[in-house]
């Protein structure tokens, strides 16, 4: 079984219009900026990108936003350092949000992928977060009940591949890509490394059943 794809062009080809996109990356660290490009040029629009944060200055996620091809954004972190071209947008009724704190992002992400129906967290009990969302008393702290969160496609970086799709990370690049990779119906990682040979499985972070392509692209942002 060979995920290897030629291009970063190939690997965003089966992205449509209106899909849901996971891109993962925390700050600048592990963010597919390859796959963004491509995505980018490749041209599909009316997105829901679903990412830790809207994208600074004008790179990365920036760059969708200002072209205006994201719908929607389900995020932690709206407005980063920089990050005007979310606030334009959103500010122009062009864009919706959902925002969602950094802790329960992460677990609605793995819970998807774990195949959970949800999970109650303390976390916004008692906020506008909560509105519209079933709670419950549980030892005397208020929970939310907080929904999976599932995407068509994950965008992901990662140091190293094998041709069978398993991943390795560098450092904090790791952060949101491993569940991502999980909670996406097909999910895609550019690496800095693609090898013929497997990966010593004692370094695989994200097995390759989670992962359905793979192509190399050399830059570490």
């Amino acid at each position: 079984m060979d995920k290897r794809l030629p291009d970063l062009a190939a690997a965003v080809a089966p992205i449509t219009d209106g899909a849901v996109v996971m891109i993962g990356g925390f700050g600048s660290s592990g963010i597919p900026f390859g796959l963004i490009a491509a995505l980018l040029e490749q041209g599909a629009s009316g997105l829901t990108v679903i990412s830790n944060n809207a994208g600074a200055g004008e790179t990365g996620i920036a760059t969708l936003l200002k072209a205006g091809r994201v719908a929607k954004v389900i995020c932690s972190y709206p407005r980063t350092p920089g990050s005007i071209w979310f606030e334009r947008r959103f500010e122009a009724g062009e864009i919706a949000l959902e925002v969602v704190p950094q802790g329960t992002l992460a677990e609605r992400i793995r819970a998807a992928g774990a195949g959970l129906g949800g999970f109650f967290t303390p976390t916004g009990y008692g906020t506008l977060l909560a509105q519209g969302k079933e709670t419950r008393i549980i030892d005397g702290v208020g929970h939310v009940l907080e929904a999976p969160l599932r995407a068509d496609f994950a965008l992901l970086r990662a140091e190293r591949a094998d041709r069978w799709g398993n991943l390795s990370f560098h450092a904090t690049a790791r952060n949101f890509n491993p569940v991502m990779a999980m909670a996406a119906r097909h999910a895609v990682a550019e690496v800095r490394q693609l090898s013929d040979e497997p990966l010593d499985p004692e370094q695989v972070v994200t097995p390759g059943i989670f992962v359905q392509a793979v192509v190399e692209y050399g830059v570490r942002p």
